[in-house]
């Protein structure tokens, strides 16, 4: 009975797609019109508001106005408004109320405030539309099983002085409406393991119900360290796993709140048949991937990043899932869903019904329209959405790898800006200079050398590599651990941190010349020696390498 309810709420939800998804391949066909209307619509909207009237929205007729009447911005630029905004004030961007704000990492800050309308939220549906609907025809199988959806980060609800909430309550208010009620009816692991707090508890119980559920088909999460790191979790907890499954029951390794306890375990039956084949499995194969294959033989497509500096961990995803389609998502930020991956296609459509874009080449000072692209070029992202953000500069960087039927494909290089992002901590050069500058005058240190990058052995983790002259080790680690603390300040580097994606920061003490090292691992990495410049944040790895000295004891033995 759960089967035949799964496969029509499946079925359901692909048909409650299937009007937006034709729009989109319609729209197609003509890039510049579609592109054109969409921008004016939003002007139109919101043209009584204080940035419309500052910027003249009433007059623009085209593209070509709004490109000579509007400034490209940063997010420093509509900070000011958004500051408004937290403080209750309406209108300024947008003539919609705003409904929350959403948190993202990356500016000098350490953490932004990204302002989300009903308008922006069906601009994000106009992108998921013809993405599911295209997976759903490209694989039918997913139609009849569960997945799993990983998106928003653990968070507690907060609000802003003015009243404005921060954060989505859950992954599906991405979706809305109807669709809402048919995702969540689908998804493997239910919505309330968001609320758990403590990180060790959520990785049990997400694989609680991630092993209960033999007719997973579809696994969609941000970074593909999130899936590694719960298949070691696995390997690690699945005897308790099994047990739980059998009896029905949930014992997470910390007491959950009993309410959330409650509410989880109405979900939970036991079942033995299921627990006795977790456990056949382990004992019978030696090899992660052919647990996984025997655990969820059904399992057709992981949706993770997979481009830029993801693509390495999606090659483990890749071997720890063999028979699984890695699908790249698309270009989708807290700021808009931008490209949509479609089977076949070696690049992502551009989401041309959701947000108006345009493309700064790397060499020029013009932007450029989605129908002006060329093959090979590479440009950096501008987007106007439906959220208040106008030309705004996302610092993303795509390559147009080709085109299908004239509509150029596009893939993600990376970030414009100085900006590390291994496992999608956002961490922007600015803030990172910030805050190693505050950690040192604090302790009355001067180093002679000061640099933060990412380490990826034994643990994933950002490396506080300095030269200190006299400093004691004990005091180089209480500063890595201010260092730590002041970074979590980006609120995605403190989710990747509560996750375990990263260590914490560790110190690697510098024992000389250590602006020598770095001038020489520079040169070794390609660079001439006139560009090297320095600089307080490396977005490359494998500097320890590159100097002379040690890792401090203490932060070696920190594990994941």
């Amino acid at each position: 009975m759960r089967r035949v309810l799964r496969k029509s709420a499946n079925r359901l939800w692909k048909l409650s797609l299937q009007r937006e998804a034709n729009a989109y391949w319609k729209s197609l066909q003509d890039m510049e019109a579609t592109q054109e209307m969409l921008l004016l619509e939003m002007l139109r909207r919101n043209r009584d508001t204080e940035f419309g009237r500052r910027h003249g929205f009433a007059g623009i007729r085209s593209a070509r106005e709004y490109q000579e009447a509007v400034p490209q911005a940063d997010y420093r630029d509509f900070e000011p408004y958004i500051e408004r905004i937290c403080a209750g004030e309406q209108n300024l961007l947008t003539a919609e109320p705003v409904l929350l704000l959403e948190p993202t990492g990356g500016s000098g800050g350490g953490s932004k405030l990204i302002p989300c309308t009903r308008e922006l939220k069906r601009q994000f549906q106009r992108g998921i539309a013809p993405w599911i609907s295209a997976l759903y025809r490209s694989y039918p199988e997913l139609l009849d099983g569960q997945s799993y959806w990983s998106v928003s980060p653990v968070t507690r609800r907060q609000s802003t002085a003015g009243g404005i909430p921060i954060g989505f309550d859950d992954d599906s208010d991405y979706v809305g409406g109807f669709g809402r009620l048919l995702v969540n009816s689908l998804q493997a692991v239910p919505d309330q393991v968001k609320r758990i707090g403590q990180m060790e508890n959520f990785w049990y119980v997400t694989l609680l119900y991630l092993l209960r559920c033999r007719e997973l088909t579809l696994i969609s999460v941000w970074n593909p360290s999130f899936l590694t790191i719960l298949c070691r979790r696995l390997e690690d907890c699945w005897p308790q796993l099994a047990d739980d499954i059998a009896r029905g029951g949930l014992s997470p390794p910390e007491p959950l709140d009993p309410e959330l306890a409650k509410e989880l375990g109405r979900r939970l039956r036991p079942d033995h048949v299921r627990a006795k084949e977790i456990r056949s499995v382990f004992i019978r194969e030696k090899s992660p991937a052919d647990r996984h294959l025997a655990l969820w033989p059904g399992l057709r497509l992981i949706s993770c990043w997979s481009d830029g500096a993801a693509g390495e961990l999606a090659d483990g995803i890749r071997q720890l899932f063999p028979r699984a389609v890695i699908q790249g998502k698309g270009l989708l930020a807290t700021e808009g869903f931008f490209t949509l991956p479609v089977a076949g296609l070696e690049g992502c459509l551009p989401a041309l019904r959701s947000h108006f874009l345009e493309f700064m080449p790397q060499q020029g000072s013009e932007a450029r329209l989605l129908h002006q692209l060329e093959t090979g070029g590479i440009y950096s992202l501008v987007v106007t959405t439906g959220g208040g953000l106008y030309r705004y500069r996302l610092h993303d960087l795509v390559r147009v790898s080709g085109f299908h039927d004239k509509v150029p494909l596009l893939r993600f290089v990376g970030k414009a800006d100085h900006v590390a992002d291994h496992f999608g901590e956002k961490l922007d050069e600015s803030h990172v200079a910030g805050v190693l500058r505050r950690a040192a005058d604090r302790h009355g240190l001067a180093p002679d050398f000061a640099m933060l990058a990412c380490e990826k052995l034994p643990a994933p983790g950002y490396v506080y590599f300095v030269e200190a002259g006299n400093a004691g080790d004990s005091q180089l680690l209480r500063i890595a651990a201010e260092i730590d603390a002041q970074l979590k300040g980006n609120f995605q580097y403190g989710y990747c941190r509560d996750l375990g994606q990263l260590a914490p920061v560790r110190v690697f003490r510098v024992e000389r010349n250590g602006r020598e090292g770095y001038l020489q691992g520079c040169c070794s990495r390609g660079q001439r020696l006139g560009d090297v410049k320095p600089v307080a944040l490396h977005r490359g790895c494998g500097w320890a390498d590159a100097f002379r000295g040690r890792m401090l004891a203490p932060a070696c033995r920190q594990q994941l």
